[in-house]
């Protein structure tokens, strides 16, 4: 099975030093690159083969973690952004959702968690903290699911890639996205699977 390439971004030499080590124990992945800066990380996707960006929020000056997945995305054949960072602030949780991030992690998360998380991301599978989708429902406390996530869930219940999803209602995958992850938050789910399977339970989906 080809193991999953990893490209680490976080300004702090030990910390980049200290993922490195704990993500070459998982039997799968394989840390690729490293960047210090958004332009780094820029350039590490544009000539490597990456499949997970690990990204920092935090980018010392210039272009923040956000500005940079957001770019990233933007490049087209993209891998997938897993933010990890110490800031779980609504207005960064969302902003990092909106750039295209596939996840949002904290750094006090367990090894295995971050390991299971970036699997889940290259599967194309969102990746909440725990507590990070109630902050999102926070942002837009609507009891009741949206008819535009409904269609999304109805489509995900499908087998459809969010890219799928987001070329058949003309929206960008980033939107899709979006919308998944506040109907996560209104379900009180963490993937793709328990989505469906509540929405299903609920009589949501038919």
């Amino acid at each position: 099975m080809k193991p999953i390439r990893v490209l680490v971004v976080d300004d702090h030499p030990v910390v980049r030093a200290g993922l490195r080590l704990l993500l070459e124990k998982a039997d799968r992945i394989v840390v690729a690159a490293e960047a210090a800066d958004a332009a780094g990380a820029i350039g590490a996707v544009e000539v490597g083969d990456i499949d997970v960006v690990l990204m920092d929020l935090r980018l010392g000056d210039g272009v923040d973690g956000v500005g940079a997945t957001a770019r990233i995305r933007a490049l087209g054949l993209a891998p997938r952004v897993l933010i990890l960072t110490t800031f779980e602030t609504d207005a960064d949780i969302l902003r990092a959702v909106e750039a295209g991030a596939a996840g949002y992690l904290l750094k006090d998360s367990e090894p295995q968690v971050l390991v299971s998380a970036i699997e889940a991301a290259h599967r194309g599978e969102i990746v909440l903290a725990p507590g990070v989708a109630q902050r999102l429902a926070a942002q837009q406390p609507l009891p009741d699911l949206t008819e535009r996530e409904l269609e999304i869930l109805r489509l995900v219940a499908g087998g459809a890639s969010n890219r799928a999803i987001g070329a058949e209602l003309f929206i960008s995958e980033a939107t899709v996205k979006t919308h998944l992850a506040r109907a996560f938050a209104k379900l009180g789910v963490n993937s793709r699977t328990e989505a469906v399977s509540l929405a299903r339970d609920r009589g949501l989906l038919h």
